[in-house]
């Protein structure tokens, strides 16, 4: 008794590539095969490039928020003046809460701040600004300020009357290391007559670039205790900022950071601070891979038409073959084979397309930019300076894996069509 062979048995192997092979004078199918190839690498090739520009995007984003900002912000509840009805929010024993909260386990450090907005003012210029009242030695601390992406001065020169202030603002108003910047506060000096606006110029020690431009566009970080004269804070603070061990995980830590900071004491995180836009990327991603698993799948259907056409055009070799005695089986393994193997070729041709673009993404986009005059990305908007790209190991098998399932799916129903073909129908006409 013959043995039967093994399902996907060289032979149909050999069949199947025969197939693919097949000139344009026998139906066209080579034409239809790299069709459907091109497809499929187009499809997998921008899925992959969406998937890493968005994995990139939300990294770089959260990365500037957590090196250049609290992870928690401790603030006080305030007290109300009997006289003035104004609540106080002020901090008096902020180096004893300070020191509270940095017992906390999962707290990495912990920083006074006095804040205020002022107006900013040099070569004619004028511009709004945020003041961040802070120690040098905590300055040292931030990773996205102390250690920046480009930086002008030394951060070490950041004290007395010597500031630090963000590049955008350098740029508004014409600045560099060394120079002088009035800072205007209408909070000022308290008079007989009033308040009068406080007026006082700072020599620039310190030019950093965060990386968001929102940031480097309005901040200046001043000395703490020259920030409390400035801005009327005498022995006091307006907030703790907070950094922890996993800013991911910050809410776990709210409730003892609260317990330790007192019972007025309120906190604030990066994520209340940035959820909104971090859900608006969530639900712009899960949008964007839905639509592009559409393009795929319209991709895929391109091997359908190809085998369809294949199976047309090759009913007289199926006839034979059927009564050569190959199984349905066999039949469909040779169609599934022609079919599967251009989705595994597509597949693999877009991963490397997509990997290439991620790598190389800033050369690319530079090109781009230059081709189309400048302009291409306006960080005003966007937030960052550039077109981040980061390949994770997840994206991308996810991206195969959902090409070649669609692949191996629509190849199925040509190919049993083929299978169930009766080689007596198939050859009555030849």
């Amino acid at each position: 008794m013959a043995r039967k062979p093994a399902p996907f048995a060289p032979f149909e192997w050999m069949i199947a590539w025969r197939y693919l092979r097949a000139k344009r004078a026998e139906g066209g199918v080579s034409v239809m095969t790299w069709i459907s190839l091109v497809g499929i690498t187009l499809a997998v090739f921008a899925l992959i490039a969406t998937l890493a520009v968005r994995s990139g995007f939300r990294t770089e984003f959260v990365d500037t928020i957590l090196g250049s900002n609290a992870h928690v912000t401790v603030y006080s509840g305030g007290e109300r003046d009997a006289a003035t009805g104004r609540v106080d929010r002020s901090i008096p024993d902020y180096a004893e809460m300070a020191e509270r909260v940095r017992e906390v386990p999962g707290v990495t450090r912990v920083a006074p701040l006095v804040k205020g907005q002022v107006m900013g003012t040099a070569n004619g210029r004028n511009s709004g600004i945020e003041v961040f009242g802070i120690s040098p030695d905590d300055l040292a601390t931030i990773p996205r300020i102390a250690d920046p992406e480009t930086a002008q001065g030394d951060i070490a020169s950041f004290g007395g009357e010597t500031i630090a202030v963000g590049s955008g603002i350098a740029r508004e108003l014409d600045l560099t290391v060394g120079d002088d910047i009035r800072l205007i506060s209408p909070d000022g000096v308290k008079t007989a007559f009033g308040t009068s606006p406080r007026v006082k110029a700072y020599e620039i020690g310190y030019i950093f670039t965060a990386g968001r431009y929102d940031i480097d566009r309005t901040r200046v970080y001043m000395p703490f205790e020259e920030a409390q004269l400035y801005f009327n804070r005498d022995g006091a603070a307006d907030e703790l900022e907070v950094m922890v061990e996993e800013p991911e995980e910050v809410e776990r830590l709210i409730s003892e950071i609260l317990a330790a900071a007192g019972a007025n004491a309120y906190a604030w995180t990066w994520q209340d601070a940035s959820g909104g836009f971090l859900r608006a990327l969530e639900i712009e991603d899960n949008v964007m891979f839905i639509i592009l698993s559409i393009l795929v799948l319209i991709a895929a259907m391109n091997i359908v038409s190809g085998l369809i056409m294949l199976v047309k055009n090759k009913g007289r070799d199926i006839g034979i073959l059927r009564t050569m005695g190959l199984t349905e089986g066999a039949v469909l393994r040779v169609f599934f084979i022609c079919g599967a193997f251009t989705g595994i070729l597509g597949t693999v041709a877009g991963t490397v397309l997509g990997c290439v673009f991620a790598i190389y993404i800033d050369p690319i986009f530079s090109f781009v930019n230059y081709i189309m005059g400048g302009g291409v990305w306006d960080p005003a908007v966007r937030g960052i300076y550039a077109l981040p790209a980061e390949l994770q190991l997840g994206d991308v098998l996810s991206a195969m894996a959902l090409s070649l399932g669609l692949s191996f799916v629509v190849t199925i129903f040509p190919a049993r069509r083929a299978a169930r073909m009766n080689p007596v129908e198939a050859l009555r006409y030849e």
